[in-house]
């Protein structure tokens, strides 16, 4: 685990999509699994929040790209109230990113492409689950694999309509690092029109 004592607080004149890079390169190096798993909070219409642990599959200037079933609860409360949070912590590096901000939906061919990329019995589990809904017997979803993976014998699974992705477009962005005693080292960069403002915080 690191030793946080030494390391330099965080830089204030960072880029945020620079320096989250640069933790993730970091997390790839000393996490021993799915340095890019996050924990997504969407919420209901009416502000009923729920929280899920995802795995990022993208990340620019753009935003923070994910995908799922767009009629399991996430992508319906996503599609019903387009804002979320996101929370990467890496234990092993004692740090951790928050995001919040609008989610908007990826075009049809990042969808494609990177359904495309999954392996093949990914694609047919996620061609033959109805995410999210009742299941009375777990011999029924394995019954529905058995009839995808015929339908699709011999060519590849097409991505279904249903399935998609989301990029979060991020408002603010914060940066926390453990250090001795409780004095945390945080740091937030907010979005002002094309530029951010930043600030470090009390822990």
């Amino acid at each position: 685990m690191t030793d946080n004592t030494t390391l330099p607080l965080i830089p204030l004149d960072a880029d945020p999509f620079v320096l989250f890079a640069e933790w993730m390169k970091e997390a790839e190096a000393s996490e021993p699994n799915d340095p890019n798993a996050m924990a997504l909070a969407t919420a209901s219409p009416e502000g009923i929040p729920s929280v899920r642990m995802i795995l990022l599959k993208g990340a620019d200037e753009r935003g923070f790209v994910f995908y799922t079933n767009l009629e399991s609860r996430k992508g319906g409360e996503l599609l019903s109230n387009p804002n979320a949070a996101l929370l990467f912590h890496w234990k092993s590096l004692r740090r951790q990113i928050r995001i919040e901000g609008p989610v908007e939906p990826v075009s049809a061919e990042e969808a494609d492409r990177y359904f495309a990329s999954r392996s093949r019995n990914s694609r047919i589990g996620a061609i033959a689950s109805d995410q999210s809904r009742p299941l009375a017997e777990r011999a029924d979803f394995e019954k529905r694999i058995e009839v995808v993976t015929a339908r699709f014998e011999g060519r590849e699974p097409e991505r279904p309509a249903n399935w998609s992705g989301f990029r979060l477009v991020p408002r603010q962005i914060e940066f926390w690092q453990d250090r001795p005693y409780r004095m945390h080292d945080r740091a937030t960069w907010t979005r002002e029109e094309n530029d951010w403002a930043v600030t470090r915080l009390y822990p």
